[in-house]
């Protein structure tokens, strides 16, 4: 269903069906619709937030007439806006998720991410998400298979910039500067939005090779890079499912979005605009619809200055070298 968005007089926002939408008069403390529904007499309603009065089709029929030309100009410019802001740029938002198959307060956390990423709610922003599996779960009825300690140390780190008392799950971090439990939809489509309107560098994946049991690239960087600053390469299964046989989620088949399966830090040269990184593929995964994240971070894990990702390129049967863009 789509919505049509409106801005009142007193400040506040909302959203109506469009297809129900006919004239929307706006007043100084409330939005009346006109709307047309099923009624034996073929009357309309009109309807305000405090009350709902049946009106005959006649008596609105000059108002329809005349708000028709206006609304229609107002669709329109809604939705050419909506079209040039999904058409144009967009600032990528790394948002991360720490999360445990141990954990049963986490699944509508990995659900919340996997809608994130799916539906791009944000005008403007390119939502490019990492679901991050610690490992202090494991040793409480069930081994997390996606599970790292590289992560629990990462979030770690986060744990100390924010100044709180230890980690928890789930927790989701966007772009490195905001951080809360990673169920509040709200709070990160907020996060989101302010984030996309920090400035960014460019970094590029210029080059994808999958050889062996690794994969390898470069990685194109701006001319000059903050002093301090730590890139970061990750390998990213887009979905994956788990039968959960013991623990808190015991009898539960989890589903899973953007799974980091490998996570390094990459050299950084001093005047010099490519770093290369090469990553462990997992034996488990598919290559097919896996990804190629790369970010680049101000150090003592702060706010994100760059994000990118790349699909990873389907394995050679020869020993040609497959590019991507």
């Amino acid at each position: 269903m789509q919505y049509v968005h409106f801005a009142l007089q007193n400040g506040t926002e909302t959203y109506m069906p469009r297809q129900s939408l006919i004239f929307p008069i706006l007043s100084r403390n409330s939005l009346i619709l006109i709307e047309r529904r099923e009624h034996p007499n073929q009357m309309l309603f009109l309807r305000t937030a405090r009350t709902r009065i049946l009106l005959p089709s006649v008596l609105l029929l000059a108002l329809l007439l005349a708000g028709g030309l206006a609304l229609h100009r107002i669709v329109r410019a809604l939705a050419a806006e909506r079209i040039q802001s999904r058409q144009g740029t967009r600032s990528p938002v790394l948002v991360e998720l720490f999360t445990s198959e141990g954990c049963s307060s986490c699944p509508p956390a990995d659900a919340m991410l996997g809608r994130l990423q799916k539906e791009q709610p944000v005008p403007g922003a390119e939502i490019i998400s990492l679901e991050e599996h610690v490992d202090y779960w494991d040793g409480l009825g069930w081994h997390d298979r996606f599970s790292s300690h590289d992560i629990s140390e990462r979030q770690s780190a986060y744990t100390r910039r924010f100044h709180l008392d230890s980690n928890f799950t789930p927790q989701m971090v966007v772009d490195g500067v905001s951080q809360f439990v990673g169920v509040d939809e709200a709070q990160a489509v907020r996060a989101v939005s302010q984030a996309s309107h920090a400035p960014k560098v460019s970094v590029s994946i210029q080059a994808l090779l999958v050889q062996d049991s690794r994969i390898s690239g470069q990685i194109g960087l701006p001319q000059e890079v903050p002093a301090g600053a730590e890139l970061f390469a990750v390998l990213v299964q887009p979905m994956a499912t788990t039968q959960v046989l013991r623990g808190e989620n015991g009898g539960q088949t989890l589903r899973h979005v953007s799974v980091v399966r490998a996570l390094d830090r990459v050299s950084l040269h001093q005047r010099r605009t490519e770093s290369a990184f090469s990553l462990q593929i997992p034996k488990d995964l598919a290559l097919g619809d896996a990804r190629v994240v790369v970010f680049l971070q101000s150090k003592e894990q702060g706010p994100i200055l760059a994000a990118v990702s790349s699909p990873v390129p389907v394995q050679p049967t020869s020993g040609a070298t497959p590019k991507v863009r």
